[in-house]
C-alpha cells in the first residue's frame, strides 16, 4: 500500500477551488517531488495530509489511514517541516529541538550533535534572535533527528545558504538510503532534480504532469548542436524539428525524442564531424507548463 494515496482530492475555500481534483500516489523509500509557484495548492494539500484541513471531496490515506479522523495516531509516525518556521522566541534552538523530541517521547543525542555540527549550528541562542535561515535549521535538525518513517517537507531550504542547502541534501539522500520516505515540496527546480525518484507538477489546483524524470522529460524538446562538413539545408522541414539556427557548418536546433532517427537519417549525408546534445531540465519542463495560459 502506498505511503500517500489521494483520488480526485478537492478543496473549495468558497467559490475558489485551491484543489481540484488532483490524484497523488507516494510510495515507501522514495523521494517524492511536489512542485509549484506559490497559490498553486501545494501548501494546501500538505495541510490536508497533516490533519489541519478537512478536504472538500475525494479520497486520501496517509499510511492506510484518514488524515482528518486519524492524526492523533499518525502524527508519530512523521516529521514535518514548513517553510514558515515560528519559534518560542525566549527559549533557546537547543530547547526547542529538546522539546520536539522530547513529545515524541525520547532523543537520539548523538544523532542531535551530529546535526547541529554538519548545519553549523549554535543552539545557545534564544529564538528571537535567529535569522530565517537559522529558524529553519531549528526545524530541519528538529525533524531529522526523529526516528519516523515519512518526513513531509514543505519548501524546506527557504532562507538557506547554498552551503547549507548542500548538507540538506545530502541528508536527505542518507534518509532514502535508511529506506525513509520524503514528500519534498519544492520551488527549488535543481533541488527537486537531484533528489527526487518521482515529481509531481501542480498548476491551479490540478496536477498536469506526473512521472520519474526520464518520463517527464520525453514531453520536452532536447537541444543539439551539430559540427558538419557541409552546409545544412532543409531540417526546418523535418517534423518534430524547431528553432534551427544556422552557423555555416555549425547548426542549433531543439527537436522531439521521436524526431531523432529522422534528424540523423537527413543529417549524414552532411558529414557529421560532431554532435552535442543536452537533456531538458526539470526547470525547463516546468516553465513551458507555466508560460501556457
Amino acid at each position: 500500500m502506498p505511503i500517500i494515496q489521494a483520488h480526485q482530492l478537492t478543496k473549495h475555500y468558497g467559490k475558489v477551488k485551491a484543489l481540484d481534483g488532483i490524484d497523488l500516489e507516494v510510495r515507501e523509500g522514495e523521494v517524492f517531488g511536489f512542485i509549484g509557484p506559490n497559490g498553486a495548492g501545494k501548501s494546501t494539500t500538505i495541510r490536508i495530509l497533516l490533519g489541519l484541513l478537512r478536504k472538500t471531496q475525494g479520497e486520501i490515506s496517509l499510511f492506510g489511514g484518514d488524515p482528518w479522523h486519524d492524526a492523533v495516531a499518525l502524527h508519530p509516525r512523521l516529521a514535518y517541516v514548513p517553510s514558515d518556521v515560528s519559534l518560542w522566541p525566549n527559549l533557546t534552538g537547543g530547547e526547542v529541538i529538546d522539546l520536539m523530541a522530547k513529545l515524541r517521547g525520547s532523543i537520539n543525542s548523538r544523532r542531535r550533535a551530529e546535526l547541529i555540527e554538519r548545519f553549523a549550528f549554535d543552539p545557545s541562542k534564544r529564538c528571537r534572535t535567529y535569522s530565517k535561515g537559522n529558524r529553519q535549521k531549528v526545524a530541519i535538525i528538529s525533524a531529522l533527528v526523529s526516528e519516523v518513517d515519512l518526513f513531509i517537507l514543505d519548501e524546506p531550504t527557504t532562507g538557506l545558504d547554498p552551503l547549507m542547502e548542500a548538507v540538506f541534501q545530502e541528508c536527505v539522500r542518507e534518509l532514502k538510503k535508511e529506506g525513509k520516505t520524503i514528500f519534498l515540496s519544492s520551488h527549488i527546480l535543481a533541488e527537486v532534480e537531484k533528489l527526487c525518484d518521482r515529481v509531481s507538477i501542480i498548476k491551479d489546483g490540478k496536477i498536469i504532469e506526473a512521472g520519474t524524470l526520464a518520463e517527464l522529460r520525453h514531453f520536452t524538446r532536447t537541444a543539439f548542436v551539430v559540427e558538419t562538413e557541409k552546409q545544412v539545408d532543409g531540417l526546418s522541414h523535418i517534423d518534430g524539428v524547431y528553432q534551427v539556427e544556422n552557423d555555416g557548418v555549425r547548426i542549433h536546433f531543439n527537436a522531439d525524442a521521436s524526431a531523432l532517427s529522422r534528424i540523423m537519417a537527413f543529417l549524414a549525408p552532411f558529414g557529421v564531424r560532431a554532435i552535442t546534445c543536452s537533456p531538458p531540465t526539470l526547470e525547463e519542463l516546468f516553465l513551458r507548463h507555466y508560460s501556457q495560459k
